[in-house]
């Protein structure tokens, strides 16, 4: 982390403006706007700034930059047209220990001032460490689009319920679970969006007067398969809310870090110094959480329903009346096969797709004649320790030796490799992989020539 994100109180505490143009003009509004104390040192200002003297919103001090300006001051801003001055200004303030933001260099500021989002009391920064302005721009955009106007009055109608909701609900959970009711309350934001108080009023005792469910929740959320963005929206929604996440080795850090900050964590997958939780342990585990009205989500790689196991553990909470939900995530066959430019079914080469475990005690059961029919896309799950098998069965039942294959090792993230090859030459490839991988077979494959457009180095 490059800097610190902070937000500084500035209301009646002294600052200091050097510059007197358009670009100083524009860093004098958000500190007027956060109360500060300014004054503006120049050799001319423009008619802002004169506008803003005469109405005494701040003080003009005219002339050269003069470092006793900085006595008493708690913030610096140099936004002069002269880089030396602006230089002079920053190692002045340093000597003096006052923080200080030089526009348009951040090399030389000790702070730097971030895109922001104001939705008062909520307020949102984006920065990009001087970096990418415009990106930072374009970021602040997004979120303008997607962050209701009424947000901030929502903000402080909470804190004008809070003693009623600690005096109410006495422990943590039961207001956790009050304040979530209220913050995705339409209505209610709408009413207060509208300054209609009485039903404002109204709203909100029917949520006082709802009891708060005591009894606990499982939600079953696909992770995807790897890329934090390919998580969906609700998903990332009930990673927030959840005050247990039981996961496994093929959720990825970088989705983990999406959850919320003081959720439980409990690791059941098996990687490197850990052994595998067996399944039945899972599942007694999600029951028991629940039954002590914890919000639960079991996060799994992929989708939860496709070779997840997904089925097994909500059959335990419906033996014993725990309500559940589930939240479908992008499988690996989907992701891994986009990110590496394999399209699974293609008018001219693929008319259907199988998805295919390949973790079972005994494969010899499997449909091999089926398998090895023509025009379809073959994608092996947890395949690699079998792939000699795979090889040697669909070749027997017919399948052409040069059929394209592929296998994709930590598809969809940075690490994303693959391996292309032939059926015949498929034993060999999965020496060189590692897990997690999935294994793609079809004429479909050859096309990754010209589609692959995730990674050309894989």
């Amino acid at each position: 982390m490059d800097y610190l994100p902070i937000f500084c109180k500035l209301e009646n505490r002294d600052c200091l403006l050097v510059g007197g143009g358009e670009v100083a003009e524009r860093k004098a509004r958000l500190l007027l706007e956060a109360g500060a104390k300014i004054t503006v040192n120049a050799k001319t200002f423009n008619e802002q700034f004169q506008f803003w003297g005469a109405q005494k919103q701040l003080q003009l001090a005219t002339g050269e930059f003069n470092p006793e300006l900085l006595q008493g001051k708690w913030l610096i801003i140099a936004a002069t047209d002269s880089n030396e001055i602006n230089q002079q200004i920053s190692e002045e303030a340093e000597r003096q220990h006052i923080f200080c933001n030089v526009v348009d260099s951040p090399q030389s500021a000790s702070f730097i001032m971030p895109s922001i989002i104001d939705r008062s009391p909520i307020i949102v920064a984006v920065s990009s460490a001087g970096r990418a302005p415009v990106l930072a721009r374009l970021l602040r955009e997004k979120l303008e689009a997607i962050l209701p106007h009424h947000l901030g009055q929502l903000a402080n109608y909470a804190g004008y319920l809070r003693k009623k909701v600690k005096a109410t609900y006495k422990t943590i959970t039961e207001r956790r679970r009050f304040w979530e009711k209220l913050f995705v309350h339409d209505r209610l934001a709408q009413s207060l969006a509208n300054n209609d108080s009485d039903q404002v009023e109204k709203l909100t005792q029917s949520l006082f007067n709802e009891p708060v469910v005591d009894r606990g929740e499982v939600v079953l959320v696909g992770a995807g398969p790897g890329d934090p963005g390919l998580l969906t929206l609700k998903g990332l929604q009930q990673i927030q809310q959840a005050d247990i996440i039981v996961y496994d080795r093929l959720v990825s850090d970088e989705v983990m870090n999406l959850t919320r900050r003081d959720a439980e964590r409990v690791f059941v997958g098996k990687r490197a110094g850990f052994h595998c939780v067996p399944q039945e342990q899972i599942n007694q585990m999600l029951l028991e959480q629940a039954q002590k009205g914890k919000r639960v989500v079991r996060l799994k790689g992929g989708d939860p329903f496709i070779f997840g196991r997904g089925g097994e553990e909500l059959e335990t909470l419906y033996n014993a009346d725990i309500p559940f939900s589930v939240v479908p995530g992008i499988t690996a066959a989907s992701g891994c096969s986009a990110y590496s430019g394999i399209p699974l079914t293609h008018r001219d080469y693929a008319h259907s797709v199988r998805l295919i475990t390949s973790h079972l005690k005994d494969g010899s059961h499997l449909d091999w004649q089926s398998l090895a029919a023509d025009k379809q896309t073959l994608v092996f799950y947890m395949g690699l320790s079998q792939a000699e098998n795979i090889q040697k069965q669909l070749m027997l039942h017919g399948m052409e030796a040069n059929t394209p294959a592929a296998i994709i090792e930590e598809g969809t993230t940075t690490k994303q490799k693959t391996i292309s090859g032939s059926l015949q030459e498929l034993s060999n490839m999965a020496l060189q992989a590692r897990s997690p991988s999935i294994i793609i077979i079809g004429s479909v494959v050859a096309l990754r020539e010209k589609l692959n457009w995730f990674s050309h180095n894989s």
